[in-house]
């Protein structure tokens, strides 16, 4: 029987790319935000602690809280909006792109 665990058909998903090897950059680590972001989940491979499920790769949400070193996120999923935990190297800020 096929396993079904948390990373599940994630080789390509979960993999650095070839210039972004090696360790994450302290601008990234140190980042603070504030209540209300918004912030895009980004998964940082290379750190296992505080990644959220690959379904919220690429997904925005709003930040609601402080826990420890991580963040509560809300994000939308379908009709419901689930409240995840998040360590900041797995989240960038969001800047939406100017179209007009």
């Amino acid at each position: 029987m096929k396993s079904k665990g948390y990373r599940h058909k994630t080789r390509s998903l979960l993999r650095k790319k070839a210039r972004e090897k090696g360790k994450t950059g302290l601008s990234k680590l140190l980042r603070e935000y504030a209540l209300g972001d918004r912030v895009v989940i980004k998964l940082d491979p290379g750190t296992h602690k505080g990644m959220p499920h690959r379904r919220f790769h690429g997904k925005i949400g709003i930040v609601e809280n402080r826990r420890g070193q991580a963040y509560v996120i809300n994000v939308a999923q379908g009709k419901a909006v689930k409240e995840i935990i998040v360590r900041p190297e797995h989240l960038e800020p969001f800047s939406p792109s100017k179209e007009e």
